[in-house]
């Protein structure tokens, strides 16, 4: 069954980078991952922009806030 990684606009959560990865799951397009710790111990993989992909290491810090349409390094 297919999971969705993108961000949605109404989430709201702040965690740090454990993992990226990126590959092109249709065949045609690059999408760019990050496997993020939560402050709760959980982990959640999300898609990002390649931009900001591109600057993350592991341990950086990402804050989605409800109502932003991507999480922002902090």
């Amino acid at each position: 069954m297919f999971t969705s990684r993108k961000v949605h606009e109404k989430d709201a959560w702040s965690g740090a980078v454990v993992d990226k990865s990126r590959g092109m799951s249709d065949g045609s397009n690059m999408y760019h991952y990050v496997q993020v710790r939560l402050e709760d111990g959980t982990t959640k993989k999300v898609r990002v922009d390649g931009t900001l992909w591109e600057s993350l290491t592991t341990g950086d810090r990402l804050v989605k806030e409800a109502g932003t349409a991507a999480p922002v390094k902090a």
